[in-house]
């Protein structure tokens, strides 16, 4: 019996790339979004996986995929707390009177 790939792998990895490099170089906060994609379609292919293990090749990027998924949520989230503090200090100063757009 020959092995097949397994549905979902590639998709996974790929959303686990996309999920770091969209965090770090394109959309902050949002690619907190193919994070949490890869890590849905990383279940189910998971679930396919372990019914029947020995008809499917490819489990390793799933695992890869799921690792960047976790690091790009990960990345995601500080971005995002990072973002929150960086207006709130302005927004602080605003209200404080410290900030004035006059020179």
């Amino acid at each position: 019996m020959s092995q097949q790939p397994l549905p979902g792998a590639s998709t996974v990895l790929t959303m686990g790339i996309l999920s770091i490099v969209g965090t770090l170089f394109c959309c902050g906060p949002f690619g907190a979004i193919f994070s949490i994609v890869g890590l849905i379609k990383a279940k189910s292919a998971t679930e396919l996986y372990q019914q029947s293990p020995e008809s499917y090749s490819d489990f390793s990027n799933v695992k890869t995929g799921k690792i960047l998924s976790y690091i790009g949520l990960a990345v995601a989230l500080i971005y995002l707390v990072l973002f929150i503090l960086y207006f709130g200090f302005i927004v602080a100063m605003i209200t404080a009177g410290e900030f004035s757009g006059e020179y």
